[in-house]
């Protein structure tokens, strides 16, 4: 789980960019969009080899 706290003096886009960023770099995304269709086990193990 992506926490940020906002800076002081900090910019709405600033948080927005950084907050991007962590979410990038934790790999959430990448983890929606191989969850975002259900695939069968027989599949995995094919995109496994």
């Amino acid at each position: 789980m992506v926490k940020l706290t906002v800076r002081e003096r900090e910019s709405i886009q600033e948080a927005v960019r950084r907050f991007r960023k962590l979410v990038e770099r934790s790999g959430i995304k990448k983890e929606m969009r191989r969850r975002e269709f259900f695939e069968k086990p027989s599949e995995t193990r094919r995109r496994a080899r």
